[in-house]
Protein backbone atom coordinates (compact mmCIF):
# COMPACT_ATOMS: atom_id res chain seq x y z
CA UNK A 1 0.00 0.00 0.00
CA UNK A 2 1.18 3.20 -0.55
CA UNK A 3 2.35 5.92 1.74
CA UNK A 4 -0.83 8.58 2.70
CA UNK A 5 1.83 11.17 2.86
CA UNK A 6 2.05 10.95 -0.97
CA UNK A 7 -1.25 11.01 -1.33
CA UNK A 8 -1.76 14.31 0.70
CA UNK A 9 1.02 15.72 -1.30
CA UNK A 10 -0.74 14.59 -4.91
CA UNK A 11 -3.90 16.63 -3.15
CA UNK A 12 -2.57 19.38 -2.01
CA UNK A 13 -4.55 18.50 1.24
CA UNK A 14 -2.72 17.82 4.59
CA UNK A 15 -5.16 16.29 7.05
CA UNK A 16 -4.65 17.19 10.93
CA UNK A 17 -7.06 14.45 11.23
CA UNK A 18 -4.86 11.73 9.83
CA UNK A 19 -7.73 9.38 11.42
CA UNK A 20 -10.64 10.75 8.79
CA UNK A 21 -8.13 9.97 5.86
CA UNK A 22 -7.19 6.36 6.80
CA UNK A 23 -11.34 6.18 7.23
CA UNK A 24 -11.94 7.45 3.76
CA UNK A 25 -9.62 4.40 2.56
CA UNK A 26 -10.68 2.02 4.67
CA UNK A 27 -13.15 -1.10 2.73
CA UNK A 28 -15.68 -2.85 4.06
CA UNK A 29 -13.82 -5.72 3.51
CA UNK A 30 -11.06 -4.55 5.56
CA UNK A 31 -12.79 -3.82 8.20
CA UNK A 32 -14.77 -6.89 8.67
CA UNK A 33 -11.33 -8.73 8.14
CA UNK A 34 -9.82 -7.00 11.16
CA UNK A 35 -12.77 -6.05 13.90
CA UNK A 36 -11.30 -4.00 16.62
CA UNK A 37 -8.00 -3.16 14.97
CA UNK A 38 -9.14 -1.52 11.91
CA UNK A 39 -10.83 1.06 11.62
CA UNK A 40 -14.99 1.91 10.77
CA UNK A 41 -14.91 1.28 7.26
CA UNK A 42 -15.54 4.28 4.47
CA UNK A 43 -19.10 3.51 3.87
CA UNK A 44 -20.86 6.69 6.34
CA UNK A 45 -18.08 8.83 4.97
CA UNK A 46 -19.45 8.21 1.12
CA UNK A 47 -22.71 8.65 2.34
CA UNK A 48 -21.94 12.36 3.62
CA UNK A 49 -19.56 12.81 0.46
CA UNK A 50 -22.07 12.39 -1.59
CA UNK A 51 -24.60 14.75 -0.49
CA UNK A 52 -21.32 17.33 -0.51
CA UNK A 53 -20.23 16.39 -3.91
CA UNK A 54 -24.06 16.87 -5.40
CA UNK A 55 -23.98 20.02 -3.62
CA UNK A 56 -20.81 21.91 -4.90
CA UNK A 57 -21.53 20.77 -8.78
CA UNK A 58 -24.81 22.10 -8.57
CA UNK A 59 -23.80 25.43 -7.05
CA UNK A 60 -20.87 26.07 -9.13
CA UNK A 61 -23.01 25.20 -12.33
CA UNK A 62 -25.38 27.69 -10.84
CA UNK A 63 -22.79 30.38 -10.60
CA UNK A 64 -20.61 29.54 -13.75
CA UNK A 65 -23.35 29.20 -16.07
CA UNK A 66 -26.06 32.15 -15.34
CA UNK A 67 -28.03 31.25 -18.21
CA UNK A 68 -28.35 27.43 -18.39
CA UNK A 69 -31.51 26.16 -18.25
CA UNK A 70 -32.39 23.73 -14.77
CA UNK A 71 -32.82 20.56 -17.39
CA UNK A 72 -29.02 20.97 -18.46
CA UNK A 73 -28.04 21.41 -15.17
CA UNK A 74 -29.55 18.43 -13.91
CA UNK A 75 -28.15 16.63 -17.19
CA UNK A 76 -24.41 17.51 -16.07
CA UNK A 77 -24.74 17.32 -12.46
CA UNK A 78 -25.73 13.21 -12.94
CA UNK A 79 -22.64 13.18 -15.56
CA UNK A 80 -20.18 14.74 -12.80
CA UNK A 81 -21.49 12.61 -9.84
CA UNK A 82 -21.95 8.98 -11.67
CA UNK A 83 -20.13 6.63 -10.57
CA UNK A 84 -17.92 6.35 -14.14
CA UNK A 85 -17.20 10.08 -13.98
CA UNK A 86 -15.45 9.32 -10.37
CA UNK A 87 -14.02 6.48 -10.80
CA UNK A 88 -11.87 8.11 -13.74
CA UNK A 89 -11.73 10.96 -11.58
CA UNK A 90 -10.14 8.81 -8.52
CA UNK A 91 -7.48 6.82 -11.31
CA UNK A 92 -5.92 10.36 -12.06
CA UNK A 93 -4.81 10.43 -7.93
CA UNK A 94 -4.14 6.52 -8.36
CA UNK A 95 -6.33 6.37 -5.23
CA UNK A 96 -6.91 2.48 -5.71
CA UNK A 97 -3.03 2.26 -4.57
CA UNK A 98 -3.82 3.61 -0.90
CA UNK A 99 -7.20 1.56 0.15
CA UNK A 100 -7.27 -0.61 2.94
CA UNK A 101 -8.81 -3.80 1.08
CA UNK A 102 -9.56 -7.44 2.25
CA UNK A 103 -7.58 -10.15 0.95
CA UNK A 104 -10.60 -11.12 -0.99
CA UNK A 105 -11.39 -8.01 -2.05
CA UNK A 106 -7.72 -7.34 -2.82
CA UNK A 107 -7.65 -10.54 -5.04
CA UNK A 108 -10.25 -9.80 -7.14
CA UNK A 109 -8.70 -6.49 -8.49
CA UNK A 110 -10.55 -4.42 -5.74
CA UNK A 111 -8.12 -1.71 -6.46
CA UNK A 112 -9.07 -1.21 -10.23
CA UNK A 113 -13.15 -1.56 -9.40
CA UNK A 114 -15.05 1.82 -10.41
CA UNK A 115 -17.29 1.23 -7.57
CA UNK A 116 -14.71 0.80 -5.03
CA UNK A 117 -12.52 3.90 -6.73
CA UNK A 118 -16.08 6.23 -6.42
CA UNK A 119 -16.96 5.12 -3.25
CA UNK A 120 -13.55 5.86 -1.78
CA UNK A 121 -13.51 9.07 -3.45
CA UNK A 122 -16.82 10.30 -2.09
CA UNK A 123 -15.44 9.33 1.32
CA UNK A 124 -12.51 11.12 0.56
CA UNK A 125 -14.45 14.35 -0.06
CA UNK A 126 -16.24 13.77 3.03
CA UNK A 127 -13.23 13.87 4.79
CA UNK A 128 -11.26 16.58 3.58
CA UNK A 129 -14.63 18.30 4.75
CA UNK A 130 -14.93 17.31 7.99
CA UNK A 131 -11.11 18.24 8.10
CA UNK A 132 -10.84 21.46 6.90
CA UNK A 133 -14.31 22.97 6.50
CA UNK A 134 -16.49 23.64 2.76
CA UNK A 135 -14.29 26.22 1.12
CA UNK A 136 -11.40 24.05 0.97
CA UNK A 137 -13.75 20.83 -0.19
CA UNK A 138 -15.14 23.34 -2.87
CA UNK A 139 -12.12 24.38 -4.60
CA UNK A 140 -10.68 20.76 -3.67
CA UNK A 141 -13.99 19.39 -5.89
CA UNK A 142 -13.66 21.73 -8.35
CA UNK A 143 -10.04 21.29 -8.97
CA UNK A 144 -10.39 17.49 -8.90
CA UNK A 145 -13.26 17.49 -11.54
CA UNK A 146 -12.33 20.31 -14.19
CA UNK A 147 -11.08 18.36 -16.51
CA UNK A 148 -14.32 16.34 -16.81
CA UNK A 149 -16.38 19.08 -16.60
CA UNK A 150 -14.40 20.52 -19.80
CA UNK A 151 -14.79 17.36 -21.56
CA UNK A 152 -18.24 17.55 -21.04
CA UNK A 153 -18.66 20.70 -22.30
CA UNK A 154 -16.33 20.32 -25.26
CA UNK A 155 -19.01 17.28 -25.97
CA UNK A 156 -21.85 18.83 -25.52
CA UNK A 157 -23.39 21.51 -27.21
CA UNK A 158 -22.76 24.13 -24.33
CA UNK A 159 -19.08 25.75 -24.70
CA UNK A 160 -17.98 27.63 -21.64
CA UNK A 161 -15.96 31.11 -21.67
CA UNK A 162 -12.33 29.06 -21.59
CA UNK A 163 -13.31 27.19 -24.90
CA UNK A 164 -14.95 30.60 -26.50
CA UNK A 165 -11.72 32.05 -25.86
CA UNK A 166 -9.88 29.70 -26.99
CA UNK A 167 -11.56 28.80 -30.05
CA UNK A 168 -11.59 32.74 -30.66
CA UNK A 169 -7.84 33.20 -30.78
CA UNK A 170 -6.49 30.23 -32.49
CA UNK A 171 -9.14 31.14 -35.62
CA UNK A 172 -7.61 35.39 -35.14
CA UNK A 173 -4.04 34.52 -34.09
CA UNK A 174 -3.35 30.36 -33.84
CA UNK A 175 -1.98 30.91 -30.68
CA UNK A 176 -3.81 29.69 -27.35
CA UNK A 177 -4.52 32.03 -24.16
CA UNK A 178 -2.16 30.92 -20.90
CA UNK A 179 -3.72 31.55 -17.69
CA UNK A 180 -1.40 32.77 -14.76
CA UNK A 181 -2.11 32.71 -11.65
CA UNK A 182 -0.77 36.36 -9.68
CA UNK A 183 -2.34 36.18 -6.61
CA UNK A 184 -3.80 34.67 -3.32
CA UNK A 185 -5.29 35.80 -0.74
CA UNK A 186 -7.73 35.39 2.46
CA UNK A 187 -7.49 32.29 4.91
CA UNK A 188 -7.80 29.02 3.51
CA UNK A 189 -11.80 29.10 4.56
CA UNK A 190 -12.27 32.06 2.44
CA UNK A 191 -9.77 32.40 -0.14
CA UNK A 192 -9.30 34.67 -3.22
CA UNK A 193 -8.19 34.02 -6.03
CA UNK A 194 -6.73 36.58 -9.37
CA UNK A 195 -5.66 35.33 -12.21
CA UNK A 196 -4.41 36.61 -15.49
CA UNK A 197 -5.08 35.52 -19.02
CA UNK A 198 -2.37 35.97 -21.76
CA UNK A 199 -1.90 36.12 -25.37
CA UNK A 200 1.57 35.83 -25.74
CA UNK A 201 3.29 38.92 -23.73
CA UNK A 202 -0.25 40.75 -23.76
CA UNK A 203 -2.39 40.63 -20.79
CA UNK A 204 -5.92 40.15 -22.19
CA UNK A 205 -8.03 40.41 -18.76
CA UNK A 206 -7.70 39.38 -15.45
CA UNK A 207 -10.32 37.80 -13.50
CA UNK A 208 -11.24 36.82 -9.61
CA UNK A 209 -13.15 33.89 -7.99
CA UNK A 210 -13.09 31.43 -4.67
CA UNK A 211 -11.41 29.20 -7.11
CA UNK A 212 -8.76 28.98 -9.14
CA UNK A 213 -11.12 27.67 -12.04
CA UNK A 214 -13.48 30.81 -11.31
CA UNK A 215 -11.03 33.29 -11.64
CA UNK A 216 -10.08 31.90 -15.04
CA UNK A 217 -13.45 31.69 -16.16
CA UNK A 218 -14.30 35.18 -15.39
CA UNK A 219 -10.93 37.01 -16.63
CA UNK A 220 -12.12 34.77 -20.28
CA UNK A 221 -15.55 35.80 -19.45
CA UNK A 222 -14.23 39.86 -19.20
CA UNK A 223 -11.32 39.07 -22.03
CA UNK A 224 -14.27 37.66 -24.62
CA UNK A 225 -16.38 41.12 -24.03
CA UNK A 226 -13.42 43.01 -24.55
CA UNK A 227 -12.18 41.19 -27.83
CA UNK A 228 -15.81 41.20 -29.53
Amino acid sequence: MADQNELQRTLGVPFEQQELLTQALTHSSYANENPGTAPSSNERLEFLGDAILGLIVAENLFEDFPTMAEGEMTRLRSILVKQDTLARVAETINLGSYLYLGKGEESSGGREKPANLARALEALIAAVYLDHGYEVTDQFVLEILDVELANILYQGTIVDYKSQLQELLQAKAQQTPVYNLIETEGPDHDKKFTVEVKLGNEVLATGTGRSKKKAETEAARIALEKLK
